[in-house]
């Protein structure tokens, strides 16, 4: 399950504030099986609950790279042109147990935090939470702006 902004932002008039994106995605075991599969990282505390307990987890997570990569994909999906992101970086702050049977639900929402009018790029903040749990920290995105964008230069980005 993942939601998303339903029409293209349009990147050459943001202002410091703006929602960009807003999402859900469901993270289940499968979810981590197949991300398994794609990137081979098999560690087993992504998929044996006795491996990641006796590492002191409170059972199974999810990949960091699948949470990171997961969290920036409404922004994505919102801007359209995945070309235009530069840079995008974060801290893993918590890790996302993901329960044997059901799922977490990874809530992500994207802000324009700075504008950079000089260097023609805006960045965008994204707050990752599951259960009101914060598991990125400082999640930004830096987006190249169309060249002669008009930009209020609130900020830097």
């Amino acid at each position: 399950m993942t939601t998303a902004s339903p029409a293209p932002v349009d990147l050459t008039d943001l202002a410091v504030g703006q929602e960009l994106a807003r999402t859900r995605h469901e993270i289940t075991r499968d979810t981590l099986v197949r991300y398994a599969g794609a990137s081979g990282d098999f560690n087993p505390i992504h998929y044996n609950d006795t491996v990641a307990t006796e590492a002191g987890l409170p059972g199974v997570i999810a990949h960091g790279m699948l949470t990171m990569g997961t969290a920036i994909t409404g922004l994505l999906d919102a801007i359209a042109d995945p070309t235009a992101v530069r840079a995008y970086s974060t801290r893993f702050t918590q890790p996302i147990p993901v329960p044997a049977t059901g799922s977490a639900i990874l809530e992500v929402v994207a802000v324009v935090g700075a504008l950079d009018e000089e260097k023609g790029t805006a960045r965008v903040d994204l707050t990752a939470e599951v259960d009101g749990t914060k598991v990125l920290g400082r999640a930004r995105a830096t987006l190249a702006l169309p060249v002669g964008a008009g930009r209020d230069g609130q900020g830097t980005a």
